[in-house]
């Protein structure tokens, strides 16, 4: 699966709507958001199981605000609706793999009914 485009229209659609969903929030500027991009796409074709989504900050300033985006390229990953992890800087692919495969394996919903809310893994 290639990665889509989000806008802040589709936002709270894609991220409630599927179960896991990758989020890399970037810059056409952004020489490490650059750097990101291949790692991002090559892990999004082992994956078609997750959503890899990616947010333009440029074109979508008001919802790089309300995710707090202080630097890039940031990504959040989400299960079932909820943030689970939030990290400025660009992984390494090996790192983006383990960090795909420990979401899938988390139990989003033990951490709920546990804890009322979710940690971040």
């Amino acid at each position: 699966m290639a990665t889509q485009d989000l806008t802040a229209d589709q936002f709270n659609d894609t991220i409630n709507g599927n179960d896991i969903v990758l989020v890399d929030f970037w810059a056409s500027w952004c020489g490490p958001c650059r750097a990101f991009a291949p790692t991002f796409a090559a892990s999004s074709e082992k994956h078609p199981d997750v959503v890899y989504a990616k947010v333009d900050t440029e074109a979508e300033q008001e919802l790089a605000a309300a995710a707090q985006i202080r630097s890039i390229p940031t990504l959040m990953v989400f299960k079932k609706g909820k943030l689970v992890f939030n990290q400025a800087g660009a992984l390494p692919p090996a790192a983006l793999e383990e960090l795909v495969q420990q979401v899938k394996d988390f139990d989003i919903d033990a951490a709920v009914a546990e804890q009322g809310d979710v940690k971040e893994v």
